[in-house]
């Protein structure tokens, strides 16, 4: 009976998080512990790290997420013991997994198989507490508006205009939307509000793109909570709520130092989802790997019309990082699906689904490399049921299209499956076009319009012909553009199953048309959100969740976590 990943996780030899550390001379007295195989380390050293050179950063991106699974975060995985194993000095940054998906659909989301980051229950679980900081710091922002307003309201809160919204970490569609202010006048005013999932909250993408701790308290001052019945802004700043936020998310901050089963050093810190909010882990995270290792390799969640566009329209831009190379995962089974085949069907060949499903992956390639600049290879996460035609299709689709398509066998064997992979991204660093910063180009320019920038990455990346909106969100965004926030990044929100915003349309659907249902500003974290089809801001569990297979046996050993 093949092993699951939890098995596999619990059962590997673990080395102390110090001696992690001692690989990338980190001193203990820059630790933080957190038992003996995690630990934070601290903001005073990763200051001292800003004064060298940075290594090459490679992104891991996919193509459209189907049921059948890709494998990105696996072979984000695979790919750094990889780059290990051939003498590199590599280190890898992953988000934290959230658990609205550890117990909703996803399960633990921690890399699968022999190419995974441990301690792995800790990991999908509680961790070391950053995401419980962010929803506290949200929160205490949302219960100071509301004392505010209880108390004179001096500030002249409209209550009809609060935006600022409470946030969980766990699926509930039951408080999408909610009343707030019931049982009397000691309780309040009465007003509509909701949640959101920690991981789609604004407090959550300015933890992820701060630069330092400054920064942080910069930006969270800058949070837009709602407005006067004049319409003039209300920020979290003029309700003194900022400083105490900070204070409670300082030691978060910290990025979280593990590893993964072949002992490669790993950050694993913050955790935007990519299809609400920008999908990339922290800045100061990736920054502190890059002054660290020779190669460091990151993931941006879901495929790269989503987590790979995020990163660079709103990371890259706003920090100045530069990726050297990218790996676009794909899967034979991903593909047939896009190929019109079912679930049930995928184990059977079909060369012809894989060829047509490939549309799918050849839009993401360009994407990435004509549209953003960056040299890319396609990383074949290889499955048992795979055959040779099927693999030996997708490897000539790849190359018709000028691309190097590279098997992988991590999920199997490890590192040892992804050494081709390595020496590939290892090529891929060493052309000139990646040694020149020039090279990232943007989806649109800074002095584009919001509207202009919604419809380039509509057109664009997409394929869309057109954007629509209500003349209520487009009078939104007028009115956004006019005060000045036009010079922000877009960041949207929609499916991640389809280019378009209808998850049934696979492959690469061209003319479709995207509708902004919504627009939020995320002032502190320095973008627009375009909510877009019928993406849920607060997701909702399945008809049968994770969280039902999830138990703790009588020694205290978790079970059936992915």
């Amino acid at each position: 009976m093949t092993a699951s990943n939890i098995e596999i996780a619990q059962r590997a030899e673990l080395r102390p998080i110090t001696r992690i550390a001692e690989s990338l001379g980190i001193p203990d007295d820059a630790l933080e512990p957190y038992g003996r195989y995690k630990a934070k380390v601290s903001l005073a050293h990763v200051r001292t790290l800003r004064e060298r050179p940075r290594g090459r950063l490679v992104l891991v991106t996919a193509v459209s997420p189907t049921p059948a699974g890709e494998g990105k975060t696996t072979t984000t995985v695979g790919l750094g013991d990889a780059l290990t194993r051939i003498g590199e000095r590599a280190m890898i940054c992953l988000r934290e997994p959230a658990l609205g998906p550890v117990f909703g659909m996803k399960g633990g989301a921690a890399g699968g198989g022999y190419a995974q980051v441990v301690p792995m229950e800790d990991i999908n679980l509680h961790f070391t507490g950053d995401f419980p900081a962010i929803a506290v710091a949200t929160n205490l922002l949302a219960a100071l508006i509301d004392n505010h307003i209880h108390h004179g309201n001096e500030l002249g809160i409209d209550v009809r205009r609060v935006t600022w919204r409470r946030v969980l970490d766990v699926n509930d569609r039951a408080l999408r939307d909610t009343v707030v202010g019931l049982g009397g006048p000691s309780n309040g005013y009465p007003r509509e509000s909701g949640f959101d999932i920690v991981v789609a909250s604004e407090v959550m993408a300015i933890f992820c793109l701060a630069t330092d701790l400054a920064d942080l308290k910069e930006r969270l001052g800058d949070i837009v909570v709602g407005y006067t019945r004049d319409r003039a802004a209300i920020r979290a700043r003029d309700l003194h709520a900022h400083g105490a936020m900070a204070a409670l998310l300082r030691d978060a901050l910290a990025p979280n130092l593990v590893q993964t089963l072949e002992h490669t050093p790993a950050f694993v810190h913050g955790g935007p989802f990519a299809n609400i909010a920008h999908g990339c882990n922290s800045f100061i995270a990736t920054d502190a790997a890059l002054r660290l290792a020779d190669y460091v390799v990151t993931e941006a969640g879901f495929g790269a019309d989503l987590g790979a566009e995020k990163f660079v329209d709103i990371l890259c831009r706003s920090t100045g990082l530069r990726p050297d190379a990218a790996v676009i995962v794909a899967t034979v089974r991903a593909l047939k699906y896009h190929g019109g085949v079912e679930v049930a069907d995928l184990a059977r060949e079909d060369v012809a689904a894989v060829e047509l499903g490939a549309a799918n992956l050849r839009r993401h390639l360009e994407t990435v490399r004509e549209t953003f600049g960056i040299p890319a290879v396609v990383a074949i996460n290889h499955r048992a049921e795979d055959t040779d035609a099927e693999t030996a299709a997708l490897v000539a689709i790849v190359e018709a299209a000028g691309a190097e398509a590279v098997v992988a066998r991590h999920f199997a064997e490890g590192g040892a499956g992804a050494e081709d992979l390595a020496r590939a991204v290892v090529r891929l660093c060493a052309e000139p076009a990646a040694d020149s910063a020039s090279g990232l180009r943007f989806t649109y320019p800074d002095d584009a319009t919001l509207w202009q920038k919604m419809t380039a990455i509509a057109t664009r990346i997409y394929g869309a012909s057109e954007v629509t909106a209500s003349t209520a969100v487009r009078a939104q965004i007028r009115r956004l553009q006019n005060e000045g926030y036009g010079a922000y990044p877009v960041c949207v929100a929609k499916t991640q199953y389809s280019f378009s915003t209808d998850p049934r349309l696979r492959g690469a659907p061209t003319g479709h048309v995207v509708d902004i249902r919504e627009v939020r500003l995320a002032a502190g974290a320095r973008f627009v959100v375009m909510v877009c089809g019928d993406i849920m801001t607060m997701p909702g569990l399945p008809a049968v969740p994770a969280a039902t297979t999830i138990d703790v046996t009588e020694d205290g050993r978790i079970v059936g976590l992915f």
